[in-house]
């Protein structure tokens, strides 16, 4: 198909020719729905049209022509549809809901547009809503208009309000292009406010607006992700943007990840991450497919997806266009199209779908190609292709005109003369619809393409056909008269023309000629060669021409008109005059044939069953003559079939009917034919009949507004033709008249009246009369009766009422009776008998009915929409009344914009104007204290205002407003009653007495005080201080800091202030109005400080190998913050293993140091400062110099060993002091007694460090020695050792023994190189005491040279290592001592001094780990919190200064030390506290300075503030007996005044003033005087309290009672727990263990504690989690805590269970114990340290000192083997809320950070709240060290052993422990942990109970802070109690 298609195009391309200026064309063929308002109507151009002007008509979708039907549609006559306004009673489906179209045509065809789907859309009630939402705060909030689905096609959300004030687009706010509201971050503010939607109606304008939705904003809860608003499938154009939503709310906040087709969406500009979503813009078909939100929180994720199809618009292309061909050609369309797949192709030729048949068929997949064969005359006009998916229609259109198309000859070649031999080419060309085919012939002769003739023919794109002849080498024959004849299907032309070939001329025999008689002959002289001289010709002896009819042309041609039997018959001779008197003469001889010729004759009309003769006469022709008849167009058979007989004579024919019948009607044609020609005779047989009915009119009802049928048939011949008449009336016919016929009204083919819109007026008579010229006509009459539907014909649209007034509502109906009236509310039927408000009457009028609805009273819900309901039996109608209920219009509601301190500006919202239009409004104003008899008025304010302003107020005075509007029904209530304060006046003085004093280098300390009070014009809120540097180069310019005011004598430090500079200072106050006067400027200068910048220019020369010279310059002057007093060089070497020598350092005045007595050949690093009295400053940046070299000393050790009969092997080591590079060594060797003078020099590189000497000889013994060499000489020589080589050599090693140092996790190679003869066998032990074998493994590895490798070393690898080589002849050994470097030990952490901003802490290093330490870190933070904050310290300095503390607060600090391996483990966690307290009210002052009626002053000096500035102060006070307390934040001033009081009535107040140490309160009562001054007496009882207060009582009483109830039943509940318990610690328990942490760095004991004796706890610190032991029964204060402790590891069993190790502690490094194991006696087993040390003492009858000793935590997971006490004493445990109580027996102590991480991890991970509560804990075993013993072993599990070995004192050791799952009996029994089990260190048991001291069991309190999923409540608000057994 598609190839055939391709030749259909190029063949049709090359005829196709313009059609001219017709043509036709769409204006708008996209239009393809029009949706409009039943009240407003519609007007609809038809999208077609044409040139010349088309004929435009409309049609219905199913081909039924529009017809007008008054006031409802209208067709105008320029082709526009006009649709009228409507009441709900006239809609009609079938006209306001349907599909139509629209087509144009003219003579070039007829198109259509696709259909156009028409609806009128009704003015219907509707409420749009919208829901109350939920969200958590910093959550998306989405808020959704809902509309009702009726509408919702037509309604969309234009804007949304908060609290009546549009919303903007931006900032939190976000508004969707489907209509939504997302509020991102939600916070609590946005609960307050009520949010709407604003609607409006596309067609009718109108709009609505929502209820008023509110937001609930809760605090953020863990919680899975919720899917708050999505997207699902849809379809989208393509080149339109989407937006899909995906919000989802959740704690924490979920992400967000969008996927499409299963993939992470590819990046791409048009795809957009919005808050509301994804934004595609542009859409293309690629963007099909499936999209996923995913959102996803560490609680769980959600997804939503759907599938977004883009649909490209269809797009058709019709090929070819306005097509111009000739009839019989074969047509060939291709419908294109473009666009979205699964479309339907429709075709339609002049608007009528296409059918196949004989000529035409639909092929391709699509049915996208029409194919036209043998295309006929009636297939011309417009084809249209309609492709359609899913509603949506596209077309194009063709304009086909096919014509007779006969050929015709455009283009021809002329006569020529040629000579032989020379080649000529002839050209024929032309056009004809279809394209011709071109023929050749010479002399009548076919040309025949052969060697001679060569033929060609091709039509060009415009239709043309060209033929070519070509005669490449023409002899004599090739001349004569050359003819072209052009055929197609519809007739053929022809051109002629000579060719003369030069040469002899002759004549070619000429063929005998049949001419037709009446027509034209030419006879040609077939002459060839060239030249003659005339061609003639003659008959019967005579030239031709001789008559007008004959004619000769001059190439010879003989032409006969009208050719004649007689005269033109014969013999014709054509003489050639090729010389002269020289002829050549042929013949040819012309018969002429007669062609018939028949008499004209006529058929005469007849009737049915007449006869019927009929002849057909032949006048003239040659014969014989063959004579035939056909009736319209077939051949007449005679026969009875037929009806007919022929009869038929030599040259005529009859035909005969005997009995005429309707059937014999037709065309007759009488044919004669013979030899010469064919021809005819046609005439018509008319048969008439007259006319009768087949259906007869009868009287028929119809509905209005239906379509009806009045049916009359009829039949006779010819067809009658039908009237109908009409005759309006019901009774007797007056006089018909036609009825007209409109688009409404028609007559169908079978002759009955269709009335497709029954109006009333079609009632009547109605006659069908029918007549054909035959006969009388015939008529029948009918009568119609138009059935009127029920119809609202009267209603008023809207209507007003007044509230609390009896409202009538009308409606008036007509139709058909009996008329049912039904009112409806909305949507819901009233029903009169069960609402008395409502009442409904009915009357009747005529042919109509009246019905009343009465509403009394009218109320404000009654402002909706009312409809009446009118029904029969043909139909119902609808009338909606719209009904406004008017009233006083609401209070405005009133809020203060703005309060200055003599005007306001008030706004207002108007919430409901009482459906009235507001007129005006007023504001009334007053003194809050006066009543509004004395008040203010503002009348008549404008209602296009929605605010005002209120002048000539006073200042910081109180005043009550009110507002009311105003419209034509009446006043409003008064709005709520405002009560606002004018603001104060900026202050009109300046603050007194300001001093300044320096406090440190960088701050002074200003004081003042307040202002005096007259000038202080309201309360100073606070002030401001301007200080500005008064030295030289400052700009002079005051910088301002500001400060709250808190009483009236101020403080104020001012920091970071330029060091040992001038400050000028002034001080503003300032309230809420603005800023005073400034006091006057007074100066003073910072205190000294240390330089904050180092020497400049310091530069290091090396002078010698042991001298340097150190010179710098002056610091910048403004860094010196001092008088300069000196300098201090400080220098250390940097020795080439890394570590650092001893630092030293040089004082000195001058800007030059020379440093003496230097190693040699030594880098050295050198910083200078300089100092001032305040102190060191800062060392300038780190200067490298190195000495220079210098002689080298001797090696450092020696050997020589014989390797063969006659050779010696050399080893030895560099020298201590190298003092240069070693270039190279030099090796002498003499042998004594030899007569040598010198001794032999041999040279080794320095890389080796030993040397074979050969050549020596056997037995002789030999001295030999070594030296070093540097560039500068050699140095001196090593000791000289004796060596004999021998044949068999002992076992000897090379290699040196001694110390090798190392930092940890690194490799070593330790070299045991030796020689003997055999080889010897090499070994390695470790320990000289226990020769432990070395062995390979993973770790170590002895190589085949027996270098002994050491990989990851670790401190337990340091030691000595001994090698020894053996043979048959002996063995040599090397003791190598391994030293591990390791991070240096913790620090031992103390407090030096406190102040109120400072804390000093000094502290003693550790072990330095074998490696000098480099600095230290210090970390500090606030007690109970986790921010730490870091500060670096040189390695010199032991103690240091934290300033710029909170003054009173609790300080947790921490320190480590750092060497070249790394930062070692941190020190024990101390607490200080800087100097202050709580604020006190002094009781020797009193409280109340004065009092009266209305006021009473406050004496705020009272207060001391604990030595911390007091910050805020709160007073709370409510007259007694009342419940609602009035607060107040007042400034610390010296005097506070409480206003407003009532008269004679007692008040409770309470104070609280806070600084940083906490607060402290102060209660008290007063009573106010009576307006005369006269005190009132006491309160007595609280009976005199009121009514309101009983009342209070009455109602609280029983919640009161309730509440008791149920606080006694949880005591005796308790009660009955403890004593249980109790019972059980009687019967076995025998011992008690208190728990707490001892350390050297508790506060003494001596420290004062508040409150009861709190019992020791235990605190320990782990990210995120804060675990604390307590002792609930308390110590005995006789008891040194410090000595009453315990030591106790614990596990959650998160931890252990199924988990293995918690932590493999084989590669953590040993650390000291502050009770070390005497067994442990190397140097590097002292830094035993890494992991937790808590301390296990007992308490003693006699309340003596115990000695502690220590328990270490690994936190290892052993197997459980110990086992469960049953009874324990009563610990708390709560969330590590401390205090200043029980401080000084607790102290912090924390593990590795590797065991804090994974506890972190694992608590984090736990629900605690479940597993806490039935796990059990385990301690499997302690290892315990008798004081006399030197190993650890373990004990047993017997609870005897176990109890008793605690007692012991002084015994260090370890405890391990698991964790067991709870049991399921364990959630129904108390919660128990399990106690420790420790083992004596005694292979053999021994009984506890032998012992002094132990205990049974333990029991422990856990509490979790702020955990993962446990956020229940704040911390310290909650708290679970455990007991673990």
């Amino acid at each position: 198909p598609a190839s055939l298609a391709l030749f259909f195009f190029f063949f049709c391309e090359l005829h196709s020719e313009d059609v001219g200026s017709t043509r036709l064309y769409f204006v708008n063929a996209s239009l393809q729905k029009i949706t409009y308002s039943s009240s407003v109507g519609v007007s609809l151009p038809c999208p077609a049209g044409g040139t010349p002007s088309a004929i435009l008509r409309w049609y219905l979708a199913t081909g039924d022509d529009i017809y007008d039907v008054p006031h409802i549609r209208h067709v105008q006559a320029n082709g526009t549809l006009q649709l009228y306004p409507f009441s709900p009673s006239a809609y009609n489906s079938y006209i306001h809901d349907n599909d139509y179209f629209c087509t144009a045509e003219n003579q070039a065809g007829k198109i259509r547009s696709p259909n156009i789907r028409i609806k009128a859309v009704f003015r219907e009630p509707y409420t749009v809503r919208v829901a109350d939402q939920r969200s958590l705060r910093g959550n998306v909030a989405v808020f959704k208009c809902l509309i009702p689905a009726a509408v919702q096609e037509y309604v969309s959300v234009v804007s949304w309000e908060r609290d009546t004030v549009s919303i903007a687009p931006g900032n939190r706010f976000s508004l969707t292009s489907f209509g939504a509201l997302y509020i991102s971050d939600v916070q609590k503010e946005d609960a307050l406010s009520t949010y709407r939607c604003i609607t409006k109606h596309k067609y009718s304008g109108e709009t609505r607006q929502s209820n008023g939705a509110r937001l609930s904003v809760m605090d953020p809860n863990e919680s899975s992700p919720t899917i708050l608003d999505s997207f699902q499938a849809g379809e989208v154009h393509a080149g339109q943007s989407i937006e899909l939503p995906c919000i989802a709310g959740g704690y924490p906040a979920p992400t967000v990840r969008w996927l499409k087709d299963g993939r992470p969406l590819p990046s791409d500009a048009r795809w957009t991450r919005r808050l509301t979503g994804l934004t595609i813009s542009d859409l293309r078909q690629e963007d099909s497919g499936s999209y996923a939100c995913e959102v996803t929180n560490s609680f769980g994720s959600k997804e939503v997806s759907g599938q977004l199809h883009v649909i490209d618009p269809l797009r058709v292309t019709l090929s070819p266009k306005n097509l111009k061909t000739g009839i019989s050609s074969t047509l060939f369309f291709t419908c294109t199209v473009e666009g979205s797949p699964e479309y339907t192709i429709t075709w339609y030729r002049n608007t009528e779908p296409i059918i196949s048949d004989q000529h035409i068929s639909i092929q391709g997949q699509h049915n996208d190609t029409l194919q036209i064969t043998a295309a006929q005359k009636f297939h011309s006009g417009a084809y249209q292709c309609f492709a359609s998916r899913k509603g949506h229609t596209a077309q194009d259109f063709s304009i086909i005109l096919l014509e007779d198309g006969t050929p015709r000859i455009v283009s021809s070649f002329s006569e020529r003369v040629v000579n032989p031999g020379e080649p000529f080419s002839l050209m024929c060309a032309a056009k004809g619809a279809p394209p011709p085919s071109i023929t050749w012939t010479l002399d009548d002769e076919p040309v025949v393409r052969d060697s001679t003739y060569k033929t060609s023919q091709y039509t060009l794109s415009d239709g043309l056909t060209v033929s070519h002849v070509n005669v490449s080498s023409p002899l004599i024959r090739d001349g004569g008269v050359y003819r072209c004849v052009a055929r197609n299907s519809a007739g053929s032309a022809e051109y002629q023309a000579r060719i003369n070939v030069r040469g002899p001329p002759r004549i070619r025999p000429m063929r005998d000629i049949t001419a037709v008689a009446g027509r034209n002959t030419y006879i040609t002289c077939r002459v060839i060669g060239y030249p003659y001289y005339s061609i003639k010709w003659l008959k019967d002896g005579m030239q031709l021409p001789d008559n007008h009819r004959q004619m000769v042309f001059e190439n010879g041609t003989l032409r006969l008109t009208d050719v004649q039997k007689g005269a033109d018959e014969g013999t014709y001779l054509c003489s050639v005059l090729i010389q002269p008197q020289v002829s050549i003469n042929q013949t040819v001889h012309v018969t002429v044939k007669v062609p018939p010729l028949i008499q004209p004759f006529d058929i005469p009309s007849t009737s049915v069953g007449k006869l019927m003769y009929i002849a057909c006469v032949v006048s003239s022709g040659d014969m014989p003559i063959r004579i035939t008849w056909h009736k319209d167009g077939q051949l007449i058979v005679p026969g009875y079939a037929s009806g007919v007989g022929i009869e038929t004579k030599e040259f005529m024919s009859s035909l005969q009917i005997s009995k005429v019948t309707l059937k014999h009607n037709g065309n007759y044609t009488c044919i004669a034919s013979n030899a010469a020609a064919t021809v005819s005779w046609e005439r018509q047989l008319i048969v008439t009949v007259p006319p009768r009915f087949v259906v007869q009119p009868n009287n028929q009802d119809c509905i209005y507004g239906k379509a009806g049928v009045l049916n009359c048939s009829v039949e006779g011949y010819p067809p009658p033709k039908v009237m109908w008449k009409h005759a309006k009336g019901v009774g007797n016919p007056q006089q018909y008249h036609p009825v007209p016929l409109t688009g409404r009204i028609q007559i169908m083919t079978n002759g009955s009246l269709l009335i497709r819109h029954v109006l009333e007026e079609d009632r009547g008579y109605y006659l069908c009369q029918a007549s054909n010229g035959v006969g009388s006509d015939i008529s029948k009459s009918m009568i119609l009766t138009v059935k009127i539907p029920a119809m609202i014909t009267s209603h008023p649209n809207t209507t007003m009422a007044r509230k609390g007034q009896t409202k009538e509502l009308n409606c008036t109906a007509r139709g058909e009776q009996p008329i049912i009236i039904r009112w409806e509310r909305g949507d819901t039927v009233i029903d009169a008998e069960r609402n008395p408000r409502y009442s409904i009457t009915i009357n009747k009028k005529g042919d109509e009915v009246i019905s009343t609805l009465k509403l009394n009273p009218a109320e404000r819900g009654d402002s909706v929409f009312f409809s009446c309901h009118a029904i029969n039996s043909y139909g119902e109608g609808r009338g909606l009344i719209q009904l406004t209920v008017q009233e006083p219009p609401d209070p405005p509601e009133l809020e203060v914009r703005e309060v200055k301190d003599r005007s306001m500006n008030l706004r207002w919202i108007q919430r409901f104007d009482g459906n009235s239009i507001i007129t005006s409004y007023d504001i009334e104003y007053k003194n809050k204290s006066d009543s509004w008899d004395h008040m203010y008025t503002t009348r008549n304010i404008s209602p296009t205002n929605n605010q005002a302003n209120i002048v000539e107020l006073h200042p910081a005075c109180v005043y009550s407003i009110r507002m009311y509007s105003y419209n034509k029904i009446g006043r409003s209530s008064p709005s709520k009653e405002l009560t606002i304060s004018t603001e104060e006046a900026p202050p009109d003085g300046p603050p007194m007495d300001v001093i300044l004093q320096p406090m440190t280098s960088q701050s002074i300390r200003v004081t003042w005080r307040a202002p005096k009070k007259e000038l202080q014009n309201g309360v100073i809120r606070g002030y401001q201080i301007g200080y500005r540097e008064n030295g030289p180069g400052s700009n002079g310019q005051y910088s301002i800091v500001e400060m709250k005011a808190t009483g009236d004598s101020e403080v104020y430090t001012l920091d970071n202030l330029k060091k040992f500079a001038q400050y000028g200072v002034v001080v503003q106050a300032f309230n809420r109005a603005g800023t005073g006067p400034s006091s006057t400027e007074i100066n003073a200068t910072t205190l000294e400080d240390v330089p904050s910048e180092p020497p400049q220019n310091v530069r290091a020369i090396s002078v010698t190998s042991d001298e340097a010279v150190i010179t710098w310059s002056e610091p910048p002057r403004l860094t010196l913050h001092g008088v300069l007093k000196g300098y201090r060089v400080v220098f250390w070497s940097l020795f080439p293993d890394g570590e650092w020598g001893e630092m030293q350092n040089i004082t000195t005045t001058r800007e030059q140091v020379e440093l003496r007595g230097l190693e040699k050949f030594t880098n050295y690093s050198v910083q200078v400062l300089a100092y001032t009295q305040a102190g060191d400053g800062v060392r300038s940046n780190v200067l490298y110099i190195q000495t220079r070299e210098d002689l080298p000393g001797p090696p450092a050790g020696i050997k020589a060993v014989p390797s063969s009969p006659n050779s010696v092997v050399v080893s030895w080591l560099p020298p201590l002091k190298p003092n240069g590079v070693i270039r190279k060594y030099t090796i002498y060797c003499s042998s004594p007694g030899s007569g040598q003078p010198a001794p032999s020099e041999y040279e080794a590189n320095p890389e080796m460090l030993f040397y074979r000497i050969t050549h020596l000889s056997r037995g002789k013994q030999y001295h030999i020695w070594a030296a070093a060499v540097t560039t500068a000489g050699r140095g001196n020589i090593s000791a000289k050792v004796t060596v004999e080589p021998a044949g068999k050599v002992p076992a000897k090693i090379l290699s040196f023994g001694g110390t090798v140092t190392t930092p940890w996790m690194k490799e070593v190679r330790l070299p045991c190189a030796s020689v003997g003869e055999p080889a010897p066998t090499i070994k390695w032990t470790k320990d000289r005491s226990e020769s432990i074998p070395v062995t390979a493994d993973s770790q170590k590895q002895i190589l085949s040279n027996g270098t002994l490798v050491l990989r990851s070393v670790k401190a337990e690898d340091s030691g000595y290592y001994t090698c020894t080589a053996t043979n048959t002849l002996g063995f040599d050994t090397i003791i190598v001592n391994l030293v591990v470097q390791v991070p240096p030990d913790q620090p031992r952490l103390t407090v030096s001094t406190t102040s109120t901003s400072s804390i000093t802490l000094a502290w003693i290093p550790g072990d330095n780990g074998g490696s000098s330490i480099r600095g230290f870190v210090l970390q500090y933070s606030v007690d109970n919190t986790e921010e730490w904050r870091d500060v670096f310290i040189s390695s010199t300095e032991r103690s240091f200064r934290l300033d710029n503390l909170r003054c009173g607060t609790w300080y947790k600090v921490k320190l480590a030390a750092k060497n070249s391996v790394g930062s070692g483990r941190i020190s024990e966690i101390i607490e200080a506290k800087t100097h202050g307290r709580e604020p006190v009210f002094n009781k020797d002052q009193p409280l109340l300075t004065h009092i009266n009626s209305t006021h009473a002053g406050l004496n705020l000096q009272g207060w001391t503030s604990g030595g911390c500035p007091i910050t805020d102060l709160m007073l709370d006070f409510r007259p007694k007996g009342t419940w609602a307390w009035q607060s107040l934040k007042a400034n610390s001033t010296s005097q506070l005044f409480l206003s407003e009081l009532r008269e004679a009535t007692w008040y409770e107040l309470k104070m609280k003033a806070c600084n940083s140490a906490g607060c402290g309160n102060q209660t008290s009562q007063f009573a106010t005087t009576d307006y005369d001054g006269s005190t009132i007496p006491p309160i007595k009882s609280a009976r005199g309290e009121g009514d309101d207060v009983k009342k209070l009582f009455s109602i609280g009483s029983p919640v009161i009672l309730v509440t008791i109830g149920v606080a006694l039943l949880f005591i005796i509940r308790k009660k009955r727990k403890e004593k249980r318990l109790k019972r059980l610690r009687v019967n076995h328990l025998n011992y008690s263990v208190n728990l707490c942490v001892c350390s050297k760095n508790n506060r003494s004991i001596d420290t004062p504690v508040k409150g009861p004796p709190q019992g020791p706890r235990l605190h320990i610190d782990i990210p995120r989690v804060q675990l604390l032991i307590e002792d609930k029964e308390g110590i005995n204060q006789s008891v040194n805590p410090q000595n009453f402790c315990t030591g106790v590891s614990l596990h959650h069993q998160a931890l252990i269970q199924n988990s293995g190790p918690l932590i493999d502690m084989s590669d953590i490094r040993p650390g000291t114990n502050p009770v070390s194991r005497k067994s442990i006696k190397s140097a590097h087993s002292s830094r035993n340290r890494y992991s937790s040390q808590w301390t296990l003492s007992r308490p003693t009858q006699s309340h003596s000192t115990a000695s502690a000793r220590t328990l270490t935590s690994d936190w290892r997971t052993m197997g459980s083997h110990g086992i469960t006490a049953t009874e324990s004493d009563s610990y708390s445990a709560s969330l590590s809320q401390d205090t200043d109580k029980g401080r000084n027996s607790m102290v912090s102590t924390e593990s590795a950070s590797s065991t804090y991480e994974e506890l972190a991890r694992a608590y984090e991970h736990a629900k605690l709240e479940e597993h806490l509560q039935h796990a059990k804990f385990t301690i499997t075993e302690c290892f315990i060290s008798d004081s006399s013993s030197d190993q650890m072993t373990t004990g047993t599990n017997d609870p005897a052993d176990s109890m008793t070995s605690l007692s012991t004192p002084s015994e260090p050791g370890i405890c391990r422990f698991t964790a067991s799952p709870p049991k399921p009996q364990d959630y129904d029994r108390g919660k128990n942990v399990a106690v420790p089990i420790p083992h004596r260190a005694n292979k053999s048991k021994f009984d506890m109970r032998n012992r002094r001291g132990g205990f049974e069991n333990l029991t422990l309190t856990i509490s979790s802070s702020a955990l993962g999923r446990l956020q229940k409540q704040s911390v310290g608000a909650y708290s679970k109690s455990y007991t673990l057994v």
